[in-house]
């Protein structure tokens, strides 16, 4: 009798314990995924004192919404160097989430080459990289080596890049790439300028979002508001935190993934 009580009890826990895993996983596959999209914190560019101040409000506010995590499309400092690196660290530091960064044109150059790419790698770490949260996948590029031809290190990188993003497509889940440039500005088949990636690099880029249903592309680099459309794929260039060109308010985009949909919306700095 006793010995049928305890396999009773036993049964009852597992069950018990089976059907908390199961809402647990449910309610953990239902709830929204939410980051912070920031860009260009670019210590130095709107006054070196002010930027360090508005980056560390961005990290503030950012904690207080507690997402779970965060992405800095490139430039994070003005003129690389081991003291602004120094102070930019320190400041990310502060957060309470994890922290993906991306290489910018003041970063590696606008023309990288081993020495700049190295110095990053060595004091930032990777330049491109891809990360997964519940069933969201996000790409981080170096866009530089879509801008320019750096031997050994464009043609590694863009292989890498289709690759991944091949595979990834396979898997029937969301995608996000994050870079620093633009894609364009105003039209897919613009002429190359400073602010995007030249043709016909760009048109294989879009045809491999596409191929594999990216759902949008995050980049900077603009320092102001910049939404594009490519087919079904959203290109969304953010406010930065040290200096916008278009008068936007300084601030960040907070996105919001759900099952079926994504939103963003912007947070100014308070």
């Amino acid at each position: 009798m006793k010995v049928s009580r305890i396999h009773n009890l036993k049964r009852t826990f597992i069950l018990c314990l089976f059907l908390t895993c199961i809402f647990t996983c449910q309610k953990s596959r239902n709830k929204a995924l939410i980051f912070a999209q920031l860009c260009d914190t670019q210590l130095g560019m709107g006054g070196y004192t002010h930027d360090l101040k508005s980056f560390q409000q961005a990290v503030k506010q950012i904690n207080n919404l507690n997402p779970d995590f965060v992405a800095i499309c490139g430039d994070l400092v003005n003129d690389a160097s081991d003291s602004s690196y120094r102070d930019f660290k320190s400041i990310k530091e502060e957060f309470k989430v994890p922290c993906y960064l991306v290489s910018g044109n003041h970063d590696v150059g606008n023309i990288p080459d081993n020495k700049s790419l190295s110095y990053y790698r060595d004091i930032i770490g990777k330049d491109y990289y891809n990360f997964k949260y519940f069933n969201s996948n996000f790409i981080v590029t170096n866009t530089q080596l879509w801008k320019t031809n750096i031997p050994n290190e464009t043609e590694k990188h863009h292989n890498w890049f289709t690759t991944t993003l091949d595979s990834l497509g396979k898997m029937n889940q969301k995608i996000f790439v994050i870079g620093h440039y633009p894609l364009f500005i105003e039209s897919p088949d613009e002429k190359e300028d400073y602010f995007n990636i030249p043709n016909p690099k760009r048109e294989k880029i879009l045809d491999c979002l596409v191929r594999n249903k990216v759902k949008a592309y995050l980049s900077g680099h603009k320092h102001e508001l910049l939404i594009n459309k490519y087919k079904d794929i959203l290109l969304l260039s953010g406010e930065s935190t040290s200096k916008n060109f278009d008068k936007r308010p300084l601030g960040f985009r907070l996105w919001k993934i759900y099952k079926d949909s994504f939103a963003h919306e912007f947070i100014p700095l308070i």
